[in-house]
């Protein structure tokens, strides 16, 4: 894969032009994520925007094993696209399925799909994290550094998208989730911090745990990040 300035360029232009469409953030999001995958020539791509628990959700995808990898990743809480949202920067892996013991609920949900090689990158509004661009190859191959940069950039074409539609008032439901996520994310970064300290943890084990606390108690993580500041535990 080799994109250079100009191909990148006129990707974008193509993709400002007026659509038939029905306008929504989502059809906007599939638009962007097919094109993705013409453009980078990589078998699939997919789009996971954080929701108020600043839990990766599915947004939209290229095909089924791009849905299935999206789907796997938010609810397992592992992969690529996970490590790429809690720690900010592109991760990638030559073979998700070769990972069980790093990621094995991912490795063994992929076993069976045509998901190979993944790459995730942060989506960023305003510097902050919320979502991922994320692509596959059904082959092991190993990214080389101009094509995470590439697909780096790349997913400025998901922020644009997302930006446009909070201020067009188009994104529904999502802007709350998105405002929520540009509320707390210092907060949660705060928490996660004091968790890796106390614990020993990395930062998607912390991530993890506080999201996990929120999802049992079925509120927010900013509230459960909140308690562990001011407590210097979880919730019991």
């Amino acid at each position: 894969m080799n994109i250079d300035d100009a191909a990148l360029a006129e990707s974008l232009r193509r993709l400002s032009q007026p659509r038939d469409d029905d306008g929504s953030i989502t059809s906007a999001l599939q638009v962007v994520v097919t094109a993705c995958v013409d453009l980078f020539a990589v078998d699939g791509a997919g789009v996971l925007i954080a929701d108020e628990q600043d839990i990766l959700v599915y947004a939209a995808a290229s095909d089924g094993p791009g849905r299935l990898l999206e789907q796997t990743e938010a609810e397992a809480g592992e992969g690529p696209c996970t490590e790429a949202f809690v720690q900010g920067r592109v991760v990638t892996s030559r073979d998700v399925t070769a990972e069980a013991e790093r990621w094995p609920t991912l490795a063994r949900a992929m076993a069976e799909q045509p998901v190979r090689a993944v790459l995730g990158t942060p989506v960023l509004l305003g510097g902050v994290p919320v979502g991922t661009l994320d692509v596959y190859r059904s082959r092991p191959h190993d990214w080389d550094e101009s094509e995470q940069a590439a697909l780096g950039r790349y997913a400025e074409v998901i922020s644009t998208t997302l930006g446009a539609a909070l201020q067009a008032h188009t994104a529904g439901e999502l802007a709350r989730q998105l405002q929520y996520a540009l509320d707390y994310r210092v907060l949660i970064e705060r928490a996660v911090g004091f968790l890796m300290a106390k614990h020993s943890l990395d930062a998607v084990g912390a991530f993890n745990a506080l999201r996990t606390a929120a999802r049992s108690r079925r509120t927010k993580i900013g509230v459960v990040s909140e308690h562990v500041l001011d407590t210097g535990s979880l919730p019991a």
